[in-house]
């Protein structure tokens, strides 16, 4: 291998780290069978990190139709979520064991 490819393997890497680092998170909290933000406030047009962190005692599995995202997270456990980039608009999400209460919204902005 020439030093000028591991050179472009070095930036191809470093290029693609800064992107990943760059992406947008937001923290949604599930307690007591409730998503906490009720609303989660994003940007329209990028895609956005979702860390979900399960305080309850029983598994949930986030669900989202309009997203069409579903990830099952363990009682006390922790999961990432990556959607979009999305259009401006509101796209509900909800908890698939407790779809009563667990329920809520990405609201996604210009």
């Amino acid at each position: 291998m020439t030093r000028l490819s591991r050179l472009l393997m070095c930036l191809t890497a470093l290029a693609a780290s800064h992107a990943l680092a760059a992406e947008p998170e937001y923290n949604l909290v599930l307690e007591g069978h409730r998503y906490s933000p009720g609303e989660l406030i994003v940007p329209a047009g990028v895609r956005v990190r979702l860390v979900l962190e399960n305080k309850d005692q029983t598994p949930e599995e986030f669900e989202s139709y309009a997203l069409n995202r579903e990830k099952l997270v363990t009682p006390g456990g922790k999961v990432v979520v990556y959607v979009g980039p999305l259009a401006p608009g509101r796209y509900e999400y909800f908890g698939d064991f407790n779809p009563l209460t667990a329920r809520g919204w990405l609201v996604v902005r210009p």
